[in-house]
């Protein structure tokens, strides 16, 4: 049997490492809200129709999950520190959503149907004001273990 030596015409090619594609890091916090689904310009039938059971008043016990990209700091190694990434959160999020009704208590999503759709969309336009440039990479909120929506860049 041959062996092959490392940089001898007989041996394979060994493939170049690329830099990976980005460098994501991700951070979890939960919080349990209130909400009501409808529209007050329609009647009770058709807010039922539309939004179902969530018509009504009810709440949910959310998981949001913050993805942030970019190159690790070589003197640390990290993308971002997670403790500033999960007080960032906490300021910009959850300390205004926690133990809150969506609907009546938060004063930045006034006139906004909480959905989980909207909600993620607040959430995302809250964090990216907060985070450098393209720094903001991913923001998914579960709100049941049925129903989760998800941002990506």
């Amino acid at each position: 049997m041959a062996t092959l030596k490392p940089g001898s015409a007989d041996s394979p090619a060994r493939p170049r490492r690329r830099p990976p594609a980005a460098v994501t890091i991700m951070r979890r916090a939960t919080f349990a809200a209130a909400h009501v689904l409808r529209r007050e310009e329609w009647d009770e039938a058709r807010n039922r129709a539309v939004f179902g059971a969530c018509a009504g008043e009810h709440g949910h016990n959310y998981v949001l999950e913050v993805g942030v990209s970019g190159v690790p700091e070589p003197a640390t190694g990290m993308v971002v520190n997670l403790k500033d990434l999960d007080r960032l959160m906490r300021q910009a999020v959850i300390d205004d959503v926690d133990h809150r009704h969506l609907n009546r208590d938060v004063a930045w999503l006034q006139g906004v149907i909480p959905t989980a759709e909207n909600l993620a969309l607040a959430f995302w336009h809250r964090l990216e004001e907060r985070l450098p440039d393209g720094a903001l990479a991913r923001v998914r909120l579960v709100e049941s273990e049925n129903n989760s929506v998800e941002i990506t860049r």
